[in-house]
């Protein structure tokens, strides 16, 4: 808004220089004063008329950024939409696994919250039970897993995702 108020400006003086030139002219005022009041003339016309190109200028490139934005939140929007779905999938296979090890509903719970990263203390507090009761529910999934520890069970769910190839 301020470069549109500058320019307008510019305009407005050589617009009124302009008119005092050609009433100079009309009035046989010297020549140096009228070549000054041209130069005024020149000089705020061309000041004028690179604030209105750097202003046209700079509008396209905002509204080529605008558009880039607008894109990019489409595709993160996309992509957000489809790593729903996949954690979705994913889930969805993790709780298969879980029953093909024959865990019980509780054993399921109890065993995402640890891939999650939660303490036994947190577990039972989300669970309501008591921390031992989620020692030995882990200890039962270890058993029926075949697996050996905490480790091992988050292991298993990404060892996949790190495989080179």
């Amino acid at each position: 808004m301020k470069d549109k108020i500058i320019a307008a400006c510019l305009l407005l003086i050589m617009v009124l220089n302009t008119l005092d030139v050609i009433t100079d002219i009309s009035l046989k005022v010297p020549l140096w004063h009228i070549l000054e009041e041209a130069l005024i003339v020149l000089f705020s016309g061309s000041l004028a008329g690179y604030l209105i190109w750097d202003m046209r200028r700079t509008t396209k490139a905002l509204n080529s950024l605008s558009s880039s934005l607008s894109e990019a939140e489409a595709n993160v929007k996309k992509i957000t939409e489809q790593f729903k779905e996949i954690r979705h999938q994913y889930s969805e296979v993790i709780q298969q696994q879980f029953k093909d090890w024959g865990l019980s509903q509780s054993e399921q719970e109890v065993a995402m919250l640890m891939l999650k990263g939660m303490n036994f203390n947190e577990i039972a507090t989300i669970r309501d039970t008591k921390e031992k009761t989620a020692r030995q529910q882990a200890s039962s999934i270890y058993a029926k897993s075949g697996l050996q520890g905490r480790h091992e069970l988050s292991a298993w769910f990404i060892e996949d995702f790190l495989s080179a190839e």
